[in-house]
């Protein structure tokens, strides 16, 4: 696995802006070179990359908002998936800061350490084998999101398809299928979003607090760069 191919899947799960779409024909050639994807994948990823390109961005910005930062389902900070609100969240996102840390890597005060294009980046500056052992210890996230995007029929659905195909180890079922137990409304029903940001934290019983597991914050990102042609991660909002 080259680390263009994350970095790319990373650009993908950031905000669209006009630097993204004029980076489509270069992202364009990394998945097509992309040998470890099956072909059908890659041509869905393509089919992402082009909608990207040729689309209203404006359009494309509130599709984005409407999936990504207002259905807590489809968040894009893995922990939410695991912890939820939890005490157990705040720990691990000091744990994970530290783990930058001791790399050289500084986060500003609006960034988290567990925004998906942030981790994507740190592993497209890894060897491919340290990769895709890291991308197996999340591969039950993104199968999970990748399910939730399928229900929507959007093309997102290819990014997380490709995470898991690009991981170490297939996730195991039961893992999945517990995160997708969670609600899930319709990102068009106000009333049932608002229900959902105000449940109470998930678990899943003993042992499962780790979903992401240790392995997962035991090597973080050495430096970060965007995507050819693109911003940077998008910062998330306070």
């Amino acid at each position: 696995m080259s680390g263009g191919i994350n970095k790319i899947l990373s650009a993908l799960l950031t905000y669209p802006t006009p630097e993204i779409k004029a980076a489509a024909p270069e992202m364009q050639s990394i998945v097509e070179a992309e040998a470890k994807l099956a072909t059908p994948l890659r041509d869905e990823l393509l089919a992402l990359i082009h909608d990207l390109a040729l689309g209203d961005l404006y359009d494309l910005q509130e599709r984005y908002v409407l999936l990504f930062d207002r259905t807590r389902s489809l968040s894009l900070y893995l922990f939410e998936h695991v912890h939820g609100e939890s005490r157990d969240r705040g720990q691990a996102m000091v744990d994970l800061q530290n783990l930058y840390e001791t790399h050289g890597l500084y986060l500003t005060a609006k960034e988290l350490p567990d925004f998906i294009p942030l981790f994507l980046e740190f592993l497209s500056t890894r060897p491919d084998q340290q990769a895709s052992d890291l991308l197996a210890q999340t591969a039950h996230i993104f199968a999970a999101l990748a399910e939730r995007l399928a229900k929507r029929q959007s093309p997102y659905e290819a990014v997380f398809r490709a995470l898991v195909a690009l991981a170490a180890s297939v996730p195991k079922g039961e893992d999945v299928s517990a995160l997708l137990q969670q609600a899930d409304p319709d990102p068009n029903d106000l009333a049932a979003l608002d229900a959902a940001w105000e449940d109470q934290p998930v678990s899943f019983g003993a042992g499962a607090g780790n979903g992401c597991k240790d392995e997962l914050i035991a090597r973080i990102r050495a430096g970060r760069r965007p995507a050819p042609g693109t911003q940077p991660a998008r910062e998330p909002q306070a």
